[in-house]
């Protein structure tokens, strides 16, 4: 799994010309899902987007997390963080997962973050539009990929 996280002050996703997901003060984050992602890639990095210091402390050093600044997620599937362009200029998904098995991981996903803050989502394969005004700006891209 791909997470691009981007610390916000607000983030709203739109589809058909209406708002589905809106959030002020927290992260606006892009999950990309892998084909041989599993629900031990989606535990370990609801836990780690949690986790994260990336809010400023009164010493202005990163060292609060969202749930210290009572900030909210907006969660949007992102197929696209798994497109691969290294042998043609056209991106190739093959290494994304296949829909219906992605939009189930995103769902679990989502639900997992949602047991410690408030969630907003984006709308599994639809097409979206993604406003934000990204504080700092601060963006990280978080990975987790299990070898056995």
């Amino acid at each position: 799994m791909k997470l691009v996280v981007q610390r916000v002050d607000n983030a709203s996703v739109e589809v058909d010309g209406e708002i589905v997901g809106e959030i002020n003060k927290g992260y606006m984050v892009l999950v990309g899902i892998g084909c041989n992602d599993t629900t031990r890639e989606a535990d370990y990095l609801a836990s780690k987007l949690l986790k994260l210091r990336i809010f400023e402390d009164e010493d202005e050093r990163m060292n609060k997390t969202i749930q210290d600044v009572d900030g909210q997620l907006l969660l949007v599937p992102q197929f696209t963080l798994y497109g691969d362009v290294s042998h043609n200029n056209r991106p190739s998904f093959s290494k994304a997962m296949k829909p219906n098995s992605a939009e189930e991981l995103f769902d679990y996903y989502c639900k997992k973050c949602s047991e410690n803050i408030h969630v907003e989502i984006g709308v599994f394969g639809a097409m979206m539009s993604v406003s934000l005004t990204n504080n700092g700006p601060v963006t990280l891209i978080i990975e987790k990929e299990y070898k056995d």
